[in-house]
């Protein structure tokens, strides 16, 4: 179909739109010159490395994630925001200050123009990281697990999926954390459009779990394939992310029983404590890890690194294809 004038016009203002989104960015010498010269960069979340995983995990999941993203080939670019600069590539004292937890703040979509503007550092959440990589026109994201619908209170829905909804991006997860309804979630996410395609798989994984029963209406089975979906995607026009699924590593994966009951167990006692709003999910985690021993904490860093990994090798696939920084958006 010839593009009308009309249609130029839009795209010329998405354009504009964009670079002045950009020039609010702070993007870190190494990560700005991948995306100048056109190679593959993957955007990672640093919630999970200041609020997600206890000390000194985080620092772990941050050495593994990178090195997986590295080994593929591509960039790794952790988002936050640092002392109310919106950023894109997290490193040396900076990083150091989120590994230590010292007085960051966790930051959601909704949250980045006020911490930005009260100049505080803030650890972005999936939805956060999204917003922020979507500005700077990149194609990939790996995080652990999303946001979804809470399996006890279904009004309760994660910002991830609405930003899922309106940002063009690959974004490898290991299906939706855990502690949520994973039915619901599917169907939010195929209210918004949300392409779910199993990497290796039929179902959606369950985080921790390998099979919950909940089949996918689409599969693929390489990188390649992956980027060829999103490309026909972004052809299409479509606003959407598309979702890659994986399971965790097999070696890793916990029993489904296990799991469910060590999540029922701790919502009963978010309960009883008063816990609600964002400080839900590190707590469900934390007493998840302790109710399965710690193993529930060998599994979440060992999917991180494997869905980095993944990540990396999906942007290097549309590198190739020509499709790593859409700067049309």
């Amino acid at each position: 179909m010839p593009l009308t004038v009309g249609t130029v016009s839009r795209r010329d203002e998405a354009r504009t739109a964009r670079l002045l989104a950009m020039s609010a960015l702070r993007i870190s010498a190494c990560v700005a010159d991948a995306i100048a010269a056109g190679r593959a960069v993957v955007a990672l979340e640093s919630s999970v490395l200041a609020q997600g995983l206890p000390i000194p995990a985080n620092r772990e999941a941050a050495t593994r994630m990178n090195a997986a993203v590295a080994q593929a080939g591509a960039i790794p670019a952790i988002t936050a925001v640092v002392r109310g600069e919106v950023s894109l590539g997290l490193e040396g004292e900076d990083l150091e200050r989120f590994l230590r937890r010292d007085g960051v703040r966790k930051v959601s979509s909704r949250d980045l123009a006020v911490a930005s503007a009260q100049k505080a550092d803030g650890a972005t959440t999936v939805a956060a990281s999204l917003c922020i990589a979507g500005v700077a026109g990149l194609s990939v994201f790996a995080t652990g697990g999303i946001g979804g619908v809470h399996r006890d209170a279904p009004f309760d829905e994660s910002a991830d999926l609405a930003e899922l909804a309106r940002t063009p991006m690959v974004v490898v997860c290991a299906g939706a954390k855990s502690i949520l309804d994973i039915p619901a979630t599917l169907e939010r996410l195929e209210t918004h459009g949300v392409a779910v395609v199993g990497y290796g798989t039929d179902e959606m994984p369950g985080f921790f779990t390998r099979p919950t029963g909940h089949r996918l209406s689409a599969r693929a089975d390489s990188p390649e394939e992956i980027a060829r979906i999103h490309l026909a995607s972004r052809a299409l026009g479509r606003p959407q992310a598309t979702l890659v699924v994986q399971p965790p590593p097999a070696e890793l994966a916990m029993p489904a029983e296990l799991v469910d009951g060590a999540v029922v167990t701790a919502l009963e006692e978010a309960r009883r404590s008063g816990i609600s709003g964002a400080a839900v999910t590190p707590f469900l985690l934390a007493a998840v890890e302790r109710a399965t021993g710690g193993h529930s904490l060998r599994t979440n860093l060992g999917l991180l690194e494997a869905n980095a990994r993944l990540a990396g090798e999906i942007a290097m696939e549309l590198v190739v294809r020509g499709g790593m920084v859409d700067v049309g958006r």
